[in-house]
């Protein structure tokens, strides 16, 4: 018999503790063993209460939830989600800094208006998401990082050897993303020769302070995509919210209203189900850490239609639903942690850049 995940309920509002408590208590899943006021009420009640998961708030009086999670996190590992009503840029700045030191993911808090539809899609989001969340390993990732050391792997060259090729970097990913596409883009020069589409999981109005996250850590530029543009080197572009993105042979983007695939839109699935299509050899695509099986069926038929495929290994995934899948497929090329895949785009760079360097050299 499955015993019910305890739950600490951080947040300074009494009215948002009384009804996130009401929320979970329903639910039937979890157990609310506590609720806290701030930062420092969190640690406290942590170490007295042992919670399985925690939610966290972000701006709280005596300590926010940054500092809450960090501290916490070294003494009682656990999945952290931050649920916040004010995502602003600068707070979600702060939500994926959390991330960074812990934190698994970050959700809206559902609207106080419960009876209608909308309330009730949101409230169902929020518990799904904290269940599934509950249910993570939470892992070491700076420290593990830090000792790993960059070795030389011909794997990784053969692999690599049609780079001439490639014309742009496709990447997909979902829970856990947001820090290992910022160390990816952390690692990669300012004169990165190829455009980088992404489909990131996230929730709705996070993408603006997303970008001011990646910014501050990457020299590469980065946008939302926008319908009709053309994607240019150097350039990192993010499917909007509610959107589904394609790219066409002249790798322009095209901005679709259908259906959520694997209940999530934008997808990676629709993403690289067009790269396979219209640009096959002329790709490069990675799929990170997340849960089910986006992007997995797809990077596959990339690989089939000539393009290099990488999916990222098991140890360094927060979930290794969606790249664990695709390798069972066999869709992946290489399996690499997120530092040899900024390695081998690296080193794809330098190939495409030396091999524009000797095109024009022979030009008559």
């Amino acid at each position: 018999m499955n015993r019910k995940r305890r739950l600490l309920i951080v947040d300074d509002s009494p009215t948002w503790r009384d009804c996130l408590e009401h929320i979970f208590e329903k639910d039937g899943y979890f157990d609310v063993v506590g609720t806290a006021v701030d930062g420092l009420d969190a640690i406290e009640k942590t170490r007295l209460l042992a919670p399985d998961v925690i939610t966290m708030d972000i701006e709280m009086p005596r300590m926010n939830g940054i500092e809450a999670s960090r501290k916490i996190m070294e003494f009682h590992p656990v999945p952290i989600i931050i649920v916040s009503d004010f995502w602003e840029t600068e707070s979600v700045k702060k939500a994926f800094e959390a991330m960074e030191i812990g934190a698994v993911a970050g959700i809206q808090k559902p609207s106080m208006i419960v009876s209608n539809t909308i309330g009730k899609k949101e409230i169902l989001k929020l518990v799904k998401t904290v269940k599934l969340m509950s249910e993570v390993p939470v892992i070491k990732r700076g420290k593990l990082r830090r000792k790993d050391k960059p070795k030389e792997d011909e794997g990784i060259a053969a692999s690599l050897e049609p780079a001439l090729a490639v014309e742009v970097v496709v990447i997909g990913a979902s829970t856990g993303g947001p820090v290992v596409l910022k160390e990816i883009f952390s690692r990669l020069p300012s004169d990165f020769p190829l455009p980088i589409a992404v489909v990131q999981h996230i929730a709705p109005g996070f993408l603006p302070g997303f970008i001011k996250w990646l910014e501050q850590a990457s020299p590469l530029r980065f946008s939302v995509a926008c319908y009709g543009e053309k994607l240019l080197p150097g350039s990192v572009y993010l499917a909007p919210d509610g959107a589904h993105m394609e790219l066409d042979r002249e790798l322009v983007v095209h901005l679709t209203d259908g259906p959520p695939e694997h209940g999530v839109k934008p997808s990676v699935s629709v993403l690289f189900r067009s790269v396979a299509k219209n640009l096959g050899p002329r790709a490069l695509g990675v799929l990170l850490t997340g849960m089910g099986r986006d992007g997995a069926e797809e990077l596959l038929a990339m690989c089939r239609a000539g393009a290099i495929t990488i999916a990222q290994d098991e140890e360094s995934s927060l979930v290794f639903g969606m790249p664990g899948e695709a390798i069972r497929l066999g869709g992946a090329a290489m399996v690499l942690p997120p530092h040899e895949i900024a390695k081998s785009l690296k080193f794809l760079g330098e190939k495409v850049k030396k091999g524009e360097g000797d095109l024009e050299n022979h030009e008559p």
